[in-house]
């Protein structure tokens, strides 16, 4: 396991759980690829209510709104990694909202140890 602790970035995206990529949802895209590229670790976060660009609401309170509810994927890394992978992220990233944010890491840890 790498270790990152001190001053990092926060990567946080948030799309549409309705969104696709080759077959499978968009998130586990994202997710599996981060994977790939080794970062440090990512969270992938459901929403119970949001709206974006169609103004639409959408909320678990009513069952055909359900559709569409927002996922905030969060990403933990160095400036150079979470930047690397952005770009490969890139492609898959129409209509997502993507923000970067200082991060101070206190403790990232492998659980069996501590």
């Amino acid at each position: 396991m790498r270790g990152i602790e001190g001053e990092q970035v926060l990567l946080r995206l948030i799309v549409s759980e309705s969104r696709y990529e080759a077959g499978q949802p968009l998130f586990r895209a994202i997710l599996e690829l981060l994977r790939k590229e080794g970062v440090a670790g990512t969270t992938v976060l459901k929403g119970i209510a949001g709206f974006g660009h169609d103004r639409d609401i959408h909320t678990i309170d009513i069952e055909v709104a359900s559709l569409g509810l927002p996922l905030v994927i969060e990403v933990v890394d160095t400036p150079e990694h979470v930047e690397r992978v952005l770009g490969k992220l890139e492609p898959l990233l129409a209509g997502a909202v993507v923000m970067l944010e200082r991060a101070h890491v206190i403790r990232y840890t492998n659980s069996a140890t501590g």
